[in-house]
C-alpha cells in the first residue's frame, strides 16, 4: 500500500515538473520575440523598448527607405542612387535676338532641317564656303545638298551660264554661285546677290540701298555710270571708300535701277557718262542696287 501511494504520488511530481519546464520555456521564449499583436487591438510597445537617440545620425541626414520584400534586391534602387544631387541650372542666355533652345527636341516629319552653324548667316564673307578655293561639294556640306542645285543662270548679254544656286525655290534665300572650273564646280568666280534675296556682303551691303545708304557704308560718294538700255547703272569706282578693299581678296561690285524715274529722267543720265553719287540729277532718280556681284 505504501509502495502504491510512492509511485502515484512519484508519478504527479514528474508530472508537475514536466509542466513547470514548459511553462518556463514559453515565458523565456515569450520574452525574447516581438509582439505580433496587431496596433487595432489597442496593445501599447513594450514600456521598455527603446527608441534610436536624435544623436545616433548626422545632422541633415535622412533614414534610407526600407527595401521592398516583394522585390529582388537586384531590383532595388539604393540610398545613393535616390539622392542624386540635382544638376545646377543652365544660365539663359541674354540679349536681343536669344532664342531659347528645347533639349533633345526631334523635328516634326516634313519639318525643313535649318542649315548648320556655318550657314546661318544670310552674309556672303571672302572666306569659309565663300572663300577663293571653295566648291559645290563645301556648299552641301554648309547648307545641306537637298538645298544645293548645279542649274543654267541669266549670263551677260542674255546667255546662259551653268553655276550653282543655293536654295533656288526660295528667292528670298537664293544665292548663285559661278565657278572658275565648271566641270568640277571648284575655285569660286563670282557670287551673285539679285532678285528679292536677303543675302549681303561685307558692310552689309545688301539689295534695295538707296545712294545716301551707299555713302554712309562707303565712307565717300561713289562714281557709277549712267543707265543703259536697260535702264540699269553700274558701280565704277568705289572711290578710295572702305567698300574698295574688302578682307578675303574678293571685289565687290553693284548695279541700281530706279523704281520711279521717268525715261527722259533716266535719258539725261547715259551709260556713256559718269557721274557720282552726290550728283544731283543722278539723286532725283533715286537708283537702288538692284545686283550686288562678289568676284575673285
Amino acid at each position: 500500500m505504501h509502495r502504491g501511494w510512492f509511485a502515484g504520488a512519484l508519478l504527479l511530481a514528474l508530472v508537475a515538473a514536466a509542466n513547470n519546464g514548459a511553462w518556463a520555456q514559453q515565458r523565456s521564449l515569450g520574452q525574447s520575440q516581438p509582439s505580433i499583436m496587431n496596433e487595432e487591438d489597442g496593445a501599447s510597445p513594450p514600456a521598455n523598448a527603446q527608441r534610436p537617440a536624435k544623436g545616433d545620425r548626422a545632422v541633415g541626414q535622412s533614414q534610407p527607405p526600407a527595401l521592398d520584400p516583394d522585390l529582388d534586391a537586384a531590383d532595388q534602387l539604393a540610398p545613393s542612387q535616390i539622392r542624386q544631387p540635382i544638376p545646377a541650372a543652365v544660365a539663359e542666355p541674354t540679349g536681343k535676338g536669344r532664342v531659347r533652345a528645347t533639349r533633345g527636341a526631334a523635328l516634326e516629319p516634313g519639318a525643313e532641317a535649318r542649315p548648320s552653324a556655318a550657314a546661318r548667316s544670310d552674309n556672303v564673307a571672302c572666306t569659309g564656303v565663300f572663300a577663293r578655293d571653295s566648291s559645290q561639294a563645301k556648299l552641301a556640306m554648309a547648307f545641306q545638298a537637298r538645298n544645293v542645285a548645279f542649274t543654267q543662270v541669266d549670263g551677260p548679254s542674255g546667255a546662259k551660264i551653268m553655276a550653282t544656286v543655293l536654295f533656288a525655290k526660295d528667292p528670298k534665300r537664293r544665292l548663285e554661285v559661278w565657278w572658275t572650273n565648271p566641270t568640277n564646280r571648284s575655285n569660286t568666280h563670282l557670287i551673285v546677290i539679285n532678285g528679292v534675296s536677303n543675302w549681303s556682303a561685307a558692310g552689309q551691303l545688301h539689295l534695295g540701298l538707296t545712294l545716301p545708304q551707299l555713302e554712309q557704308i562707303n565712307g565717300k560718294p561713289i562714281k557709277l555710270s549712267g543707265f543703259d538700255k536697260n535702264n540699269v547703272a553700274t558701280l565704277t569706282d568705289w572711290n578710295g571708300g572702305s567698300l574698295a578693299v574688302v578682307a578675303g581678296g574678293c571685289r565687290v561690285g553693284i548695279s541700281l535701277r530706279s523704281r520711279t524715274a521717268s525715261a527722259s529722267a533716266l535719258g539725261a543720265l547715259p551709260a556713256s557718262r559718269e557721274f557720282t553719287s552726290s550728283d544731283t540729277a543722278m539723286r532725283s532718280v533715286n537708283p537702288e542696287v538692284s545686283e550686288i556681284l562678289i568676284a575673285y
